[in-house]
């Protein structure tokens, strides 16, 4: 049952309100008088703000009547539905328990595979708004309990197929180097008690955990998925399963409107052969998620490409394929020199791109006056001869 604080929010006025006020600036609002005398105007405020955010992030919850929001940073910090639909299409089975619930969009999408989701949330109040609106979004095997996970797994004594965590970073260890020990809960040192209640566990952690340091902190580490949206990284999937002792594979998504992008490898120790190349006709730039992985000699063993410089992670052919990345057709190569700049960039507009380069992509606009945008990319980067080039490019991909 929804708490009496929360019931005034589903009157049929209060919600037509909120959802006519989607958009509007929230400073504007916020000076405006409460035509709801009886409800704390704070509470209507932080709905709209909140749904407002759900718009684009969580189609579903935003479609969907009565639904409650609990605050705008909860959306904030919630899967979003795209990545949420990719993990849960990862795993499978009888049952699966999310020991870091939050607001439930995750746990959502694993009902689909699962005959039974139990969604854990230590915020008593969050977990009634989760379980008032997975009835509003007619979900029947999702269980809510409200406490700590741990006592929860400990009083269920269930075995389940898979755990799902999502550790949040404790406020103390701001400004340190993201670990997964700096988390609430603490994996690393939980993950022997978690393998008593199940054989298979994922977790979700932020994009910028260095991945070398999170196989370091973690056993069994079967795969680990790089997920981006429209070439932006927004989580790793760390798939640990107790039996596992191998190298584990790097998985690489970018999910966009034009299509999805898949590339994988097993992270090794193994130092691969690369060839390297003078520019030729066309242009690679591998998008987010690749780059994340560090996969840099292995994109030379699966495409037929070939690297323009160790630390550039550019890469060049003369026949177009298709790659998992930006493509570029190669129009002019110039060297890097003031005669160059002024001749060919100088007051012109252009989209730059830096890789193995001196100087960042502000300063060269500022220098030689480049306006942003229109149809001329110029990466400056540096070749196989350590020599400063610009490359002038035309978009493919």
């Amino acid at each position: 049952m929804i708490s009496e604080e929360w019931k005034p929010l589903l009157d049929e006025d209060v919600q037509t309100y909120i959802s006519s006020q989607i958009g509007q600036s929230m400073t504007k609002l916020a000076l405006q008088r409460n035509p709801f005398q009886t409800l704390d105007w704070k509470l209507i405020l932080r709905q709209i703000e909140a749904k407002t955010k759900a718009k684009e992030k969580l189609p579903t919850w935003f479609k969907t009547a009565t639904i409650i929001y609990p605050s705008k940073i909860s959306v904030e910090q919630t899967s979003s539905e795209q990545t949420a639909a990719y993990k849960a299409s990862l795993v499978s089975g009888k049952n699966l328990i999310d020991l870091t619930g939050g607001f439930g969009v995750d746990a959502y999408y694993f009902a689909r595979n699962f005959k039974q989701v139990i969604h854990c949330e230590h915020i008593i109040a969050l977990s009634e708004i989760v379980a008032h609106n997975y009835t509003q979004l007619k979900i029947k095997n999702i269980h809510c309990y409200a406490g700590e996970s741990e006592t929860i797994l400990e009083n269920l004594q269930t075995s389940f197929d898979w755990i799902y965590i999502d550790p949040s970073r404790r406020n103390d260890a701001k400004g340190k180097v993201f670990l997964l020990r700096d988390c609430e809960p603490n994996v690393p040192n939980l993950l022997d008690y978690y393998f008593k209640f199940s054989p298979k566990i994922l977790i979700k952690t932020a994009p910028l955990l260095d991945i070398t340091a999170g196989v370091q902190e973690l056993n069994h580490v079967a795969i680990i998925h790089i997920v981006a949206i429209e070439n932006e990284v927004k989580e790793l999937l760390w798939e640990i399963h107790h039996a596992f002792n191998g190298n584990p594979m790097l998985k690489t998504v970018n999910l966009s409107k034009k299509g999805t992008e898949f590339f994988e490898f097993e992270r090794t120790t193994n130092i691969k052969e690369v060839t390297f190349s003078e520019p030729l006709a066309y242009l690679y730039e591998p998008n987010a998620a690749v780059m994340k992985s560090g996969g840099f000699e292995e994109i030379t063993s699966q495409f037929p490409v070939k690297k323009l410089h160790q630390h550039s992670h550019l890469y060049t052919s003369d026949v177009k394929i298709d790659f998992c990345g930006r493509i570029f057709e190669i129009t002019k190569q110039i060297d890097y020199s003031k005669a160059n700049m002024k001749r060919y960039l100088e007051n012109q507009k252009a989209n730059i791109t830096t890789r193995n380069f001196p100087e960042t992509v502000e300063n060269i606009r500022k220098k030689w006056k480049i306006n942003e945008g229109g149809e001329l990319y110029c990466f400056f980067t540096t070749d196989l001869n350590n020599h400063k080039i610009v490359l002038l490019c035309k978009k493919i991909k």
